[in-house]
């Protein structure tokens, strides 16, 4: 018989009384903490009212328990309210859409923003279990935020009409409160044609092995995805690839949730430099919920996304990328890669990471790839445009504008490429319209004067709720064309500040909101002009425009051409491209070719900072008019 270690048995009894001591010593922590009615499942079981009950899964099942256990439960007790299927929610009012949520149901003292959008099956995003950690549900306060708690601690990143869902609690109960959730669904936007190409993607799989670049990351686990994303100022689109095929097997588009930190480039900007790492929290938590919820529908694994390519304006790019964008607010408006390119520290502008250090989702050896930067505003996004169209190989004259919140300028021909960025903002995306809104459901995309009143159509054929660009365009087109605006703005009856537009719906247009546009579509009209200028070319001269983006898709090329939106190239030469940012980074993410290429391309593209035109002021101002662009430019 094998004789016992008494010292050895001895360690090993002490070990086990000292687990069992702590278990013990951990089940008597949590006593004092987690609610003794909440079971396995975090149901309440409770009979009484609780202000940690949340709205059950499943119809007349049990309340879920918001409680975090790290508070005293007893707290919540004294201040317990009804349980919430005793509130009188009105569950047959569900949501249409989650662009315009109103709450016209009846609040209680201690309720939550959050709660009231289980009433409204609104999904707004959270993984902090409502604490207010994850800062994942902002929402912005449209109307009633005198109703609701001042902000708390978990709120002070936040300015101005945002909050988080879960922190702003009601004060009064008789303040009817409207919200908007941040993470919204935009009217899908318009792919490029996919072309074919060589496939040629740097993951690759050889035999039972997955390589990046030639070096072994992992075991093959059945498929190889990559994702291209066009990560825009106002929306982002996420293009879901399947590397081995070069097939698109997903597309969604949502609005950019960064919105909270402002609705333009500059005051992203200073909001990061205040509150650092929140803008890029913000949409990295977006992206990571869409993986989350494409793998759950299609059945994949999130270790099976290999590649992520990103293509963005500068800001947009860098705030992904966890820099520092101070500099790029400031002459010279160069980002910090920017600057270590020019110096020679750097060979490409261009970034790649792996996906942890970013916080992204997808296989733990998974890389990003930033598309390159072109100069000071002009970022990713214009590159993968280039890619798209084949901008520098076209023969003749190409002009590409791709238009948003910040409207790029691309002309090229002859070996020679020019480029500029118009500071346009946000208003033909809704910012500073009174009736002005994004694409969405309810926004009127369309409209014409006929028989003294306006015809009009909506966005999923719904009652109106506003004016997204598109209708803008063609409101002020027609308001032009029937001698109901003078060039300048001004309404044919002087007197009148404001006309109505659509009378039951209460949407109106005022002198304001066309002083707004008027600046708006002056931002691209210099861009268009200066560049074109600069190249030696008149819109007559242009071979072939490419117009891009989500918002060029649908507007109406005669009017834009008619308010001098637009340069007035023949109509015939105009194409739509569709998102071509996402179809470019698309093909970079497929393509070792085109990812070598377009870094060298970007080399030798002339850059353009407007504001630096002696005659820049004195073209703004003609360009302030609602009249086309000379067909010949001075």
């Amino acid at each position: 018989m094998k004789k016992i270690d008494k010292s050895a048995y001895q360690a090993r009894l002490d070990r086990i009384t000292e687990l069992f001591e702590n278990m013990a010593t951990h089940a008597t922590e949590q006593s004092s903490f987690r609610c003794p009615y909440k079971n396995r499942f975090n149901e309440c079981t409770a009979v009484f009212g609780c202000r940690n009950q949340r709205k059950p899964k499943k119809e007349n099942g049990l309340l879920l328990c918001g409680g975090d256990d790290k508070l005293n439960y007893q707290n919540a007790w004294e201040e317990g309210q009804k349980p919430s299927y005793h509130l009188g929610w009105d569950q047959s009012k569900q949501a249409k859409n989650e662009s315009n949520t109103t709450s016209t149901q009846t609040m209680n003292i201690n309720q939550t923003v959050f709660d009231l959008a289980d009433s409204l099956a609104v999904k707004i995003p959270t993984s902090c279990f409502r604490t207010g950690i994850c800062h994942e549900c902002i929402v912005e306060i449209n109307q009633g935020m005198e109703g609701l708690v001042p902000r708390t601690e978990s709120e002070s990143f936040l300015e101005g009409d945002y909050r988080l869902a879960c922190q702003a609690q009601v004060i009064n109960p008789d303040i009817n409160i409207t919200f908007t959730p941040l993470h919204r669904k935009p009217k899908i936007l318009t792919l490029a044609k996919e072309k074919d190409i060589a496939l040629e993607p740097v993951v690759e799989r050889h035999g039972d092995n997955v390589l990046y670049d030639g070096e072994v990351i992992d075991q093959y686990r059945g498929n190889l995805y990559g994702l291209a994303i066009d990560l825009g100022t106002t929306t982002v689109v996420i293009n879901f690839i399947n590397l081995e095929t070069g097939q698109s097997v997903h597309l969604r588009s949502f609005e950019n949730p960064q919105r909270f930190g402002g609705s333009s480039i500059m005051h992203r900007i200073s909001y990061d430099g205040k509150y650092e790492g929140e803008l890029r929290k913000a949409i990295i938590n977006a992206i990571n919920k869409e993986i989350e919820d494409w793998c759950n529908q299609a059945g994949i694994r999130r270790q099976e996304i290999y590649e992520i390519v990103v293509a963005g304006n500068t800001t947009m790019r860098e705030l992904f990328f966890r820099l520092n964008v101070q500099s790029i607010g400031q002459k010279p408006y160069k980002s910090l890669i920017e600057k270590e390119y020019l110096s020679g520290a750097r060979q490409t502008t261009s970034l790649t990471i792996g996906t942890r250090r970013l916080g992204l989702r997808a296989n733990p050896k998974a890389r990003v790839y930033g598309a390159p930067i072109i100069a000071s505003h002009v970022g990713g996004d214009v590159a993968s445009d280039m890619v798209a169209v084949e901008l520098a190989t076209r023969p003749g004259i190409s002009m590409l504008v791709d238009v948003g919140t910040n409207t790029e300028v691309v002309v090229a021909g002859n070996g020679r490429i020019i480029t500029a960025s118009c500071p346009a903002g946000p208003a033909f995306e809704g910012g500073g319209i009174k009736y002005g809104m994004p694409g969405y459901e309810g926004a009127i995309e369309s409209i014409k004067w006929q028989d003294g009143s306006f015809n009009y159509n909506t966005i999923g054929n719904t009652a109106p709720v506003g004016i997204c660009g598109s209708g803008l365009i063609d409101l002020l087109a027609e308001l032009r064309t029937h001698n109901m605006m003078s060039p300048k703005g001004v309404f044919s009856d002087r007197k009148q500040y404001e006309l109505s537009i659509v009378n039951h719906a209460g949407i109106s247009f005022s002198r304001q909101d066309a002083s707004n546009l008027a600046q708006a579509k002056a931002a691209n009209y210099c861009g268009q002009y200066i560049v074109m200028r600069a190249f030696g070319v008149s819109p007559s001269q242009v071979d072939q425009l490419f117009l891009a983006g989500g918002f060029a898709n649908y507007v109406d090329i005669n009017n834009a051409i008619a308010i001098g939106f637009l340069p007035p190239v023949p109509e015939e030469r105009i194409i739509k491209v569709g998102n071509a940012s996402v179809q470019g980074a698309r093909e970079i993410l497929l393509s070792r070719s085109q990812r070598q290429s377009i870094n060298e391309l970007v080399r030798n593209i002339e850059h353009i900072e407007l504001e630096t035109t002696p005659d820049f002021f004195d073209i703004f101002v003609e360009a302030c008019q609602f009249k086309p662009m000379p067909k010949v430019l001075t």
